[in-house]
Order: structure tokens, then C-alpha cells, then sequence
């Protein structure tokens, strides 16, 4: 594909590439969208996926009237001793070049990145930690990821997994918390295992015999259910463990929460509460705060945008 003549070089495509959805916008050097397109992912060949990226990208450029820097959030992430897509849950994906296809295809370059780094990216470039020289990002649903920030620019790290803290042991373990469940990686008691949307599933059955979705429980609690308290309550109690290990290690200016769970109010007020028995700091003077997205669900496909900074 050749690229049409570049009106500016202002102009950016952010495309989210979703196991189920690609979606695909046009932001100027503002951060105001200008087009946006979502179109089904194809679940056939690995190279179906690659056509249909191709086709967002000239899609929104004819829709925007000029030729844009394009950037992707990908799951997984580039292996560095391969450069080949590794650790995607979309496995179609994996030991592919999908950032040589896309690039030779295109002719041009193509800035590509983790999903839960393109969240980190929307939300310290224009989102809810906007002005924050050092964000984590969160993601909180059907798995737990994250990503960080400096200054606005994703880390990546040597074997392309900085922020994975999913896949950290769940920190100060209680008896009752031993060994801990099996995660899908292989793994005893990961935080993935613990704080994902269906693990607060599964931990609320089990110890009621009710079936709630996770929001559910949320809105429980906050109506005065005792049991659905207490199960929120464990979760705060582990989500301020486990993010308290990132404090003390990166000590970032914020935390931003994505996901389905990013939606339960409860955690902004109770967790850092919490978090104050582990960091490593005077309980009073922790300035990290906990913030819910600016941008949402469309955090990713900005991320992805803000790949190529103003």
C-alpha cells in the first residue's frame, strides 16, 4: 500500500486490534478526533487479521483527507530476541512478524505496543493522569496487565514485560491464601488469579453459593449487603497489597485503574486506605493517587494514537 501524500505530519491513527473488534481513529496534535471505524475482527488466517488493519488505516485516512502516523495496540507483545508477536491471548497473533507485515504492506513506519501500555500512554498523554511524570496503568477485567509511563513514553523493558504484575505472586499471603488459585500461566496464587473480574466471581460464590457479576457485588455493597461487603472488602485488602509492591518500586505520581472492574467506586476510596499498611513510606505523606480513566473503553486506541507524541 502506498501511502498518500502527508497534508501534515499532525495527524495520527491510533488502531486497537481487539480478539473480537478492531477499532481504528483519527487524532489531530490536540488530541480531537477527527474519524473513527470499528469493524470485526476476522477469526480466519493469521493474514486476514493483517488486511484488515490495512483497510481501517485507508479507510480513516480517506475519511480524514490526509496520510497519518499510524499506531497499534496490540495484545501481547513484540518478543525482542524474535520480533515476533509472543504472550497474546488472540494466538492467531503469536510467533507472527506482525510489525514487518504491517510496515512492508503500509510502506511506512508503524509504532506498535502493548494494550495495557497503550492505556498507560492515553491516560498520562490528555487522560486522568495528565501533567504526571511517572503513571501505572491497570487494566482490571477478564485478565490483570498493566503498563508504565515516563514522561508520557511507554517502558517496555529487556524481554518487552514491564508492568506485567499480573503475574507477581499476590504479596503478604494469609493462611487462608495459601497456596493460592492456579492461574492459566502456570503459575500458584498470581494477582491475576485474585483481582481479576472473574476471580471476584468465583471467590463470591464460593463463599456465598450466589452468583453476581463483579459490578454486581459492588452495587451490593454499597446497598447495604453483608456478604457482598465483605467480598469487596477482600479485594480492596488485596489490590492495595499488590499495588503496593509497584509503589515501592516505581513510586509514580498516580495509578490509573482500567477494565470492566475500573468501574466500582469503592476501590478509590478504600484502597489507598489500605495501601498505607504496606508502602514504604510515613502513612501520611503516600502522594501516589488512584485515579478511574479519563477515556474508558477508547483509552487503548488513543494510547495507541498518542504512540506518535505532539
Amino acid at each position: 500500500m502506498n501511502p498518500p501524500t502527508p497534508n501534515s505530519d499532525t495527524m495520527r491513527i491510533g488502531i486497537d486490534l481487539g480478539g473480537t473488534k478492531i477499532e481504528g481513529l483519527v487524532l489531530d496534535a490536540a488530541g480531537i478526533e477527527h474519524a473513527r471505524l470499528r469493524v470485526a475482527t476476522p477469526q480466519g488466517p493469521y493474514e486476514e487479521t493483517v488486511e484488515a488493519i490495512v483497510g481501517v488505516v485507508a479507510e480513516l485516512e480517506r475519511r480524514a483527507g490526509a496520510a497519518c502516523r499510524v499506531g497499534l495496540a496490540t495484545p501481547g507483545a513484540i518478543s525482542p530476541a524474535t520480533g515476533l508477536i509472543k504472550n497474546a491471548n488472540s494466538t492467531r497473533l503469536n510467533g507472527r512478524p506482525l510489525h514487518k507485515d504491517l510496515e512492508r504492506v503500509l510502506g511506512r513506519t508503524v509504532r506498535m505496543a502493548n494494550d495495557a501500555n497503550c492505556f498507560t500512554v492515553s491516560e498520562a498523554a490528555d487522560g486522568a493522569a495528565a501533567g504526571c511524570k511517572i503513571v501505572f496503568g491497570v487494566i482490571l477485567g477478564t485478565g490483570v496487565g498493566g503498563g508504565v509511563t515516563i514522561d508520557g513514553l511507554p517502558i517496555t523493558g529487556t524481554q518487552a514485560i514491564a508492568g506485567e504484575w499480573g503475574h507477581n505472586p499476590l504479596p503478604a499471603p494469609r493462611d487462608d491464601e495459601r497456596p493460592g488459585p492456579r492461574c492459566y500461566c502456570g503459575r500458584m496464587s498470581c494477582v491475576e488469579s485474585w483481582l481479576s473480574g472473574p476471580a471476584l466471581q468465583r471467590q463470591f460464590t464460593e463463599r456465598t453459593g450466589r452468583t453476581l457479576r463483579a459490578t454486581e457485588i459492588a452495587d451490593a455493597a454499597a446497598a447495604g449487603d453483608a456478604e457482598a461487603t465483605m467480598q469487596l472488602e477482600l479485594y480492596c485488602d488485596r489490590l492495595a497489597r499488590a499495588l503496593s509492591g509497584v509503589i515501592n518500586i516505581l513510586d509514580p505520581d498516580s495509578i490509573v485503574l482500567g477494565g470492566g472492574l475500573s468501574r466500582i467506586p469503592q476501590l478509590y476510596a478504600r484502597v489507598p486506605e489500605l495501601w498505607k499498611n504496606s508502602v514504604f513510606s510515613e502513612r501520611d505523606s503516600i502522594a501516589t493517587k488512584l485515579l478511574p480513566p479519563r477515556y474508558g473503553d477508547s483509552s487503548g486506541v488513543r494510547g495507541a494514537a498518542w504512540l506518535w507524541p505532539a
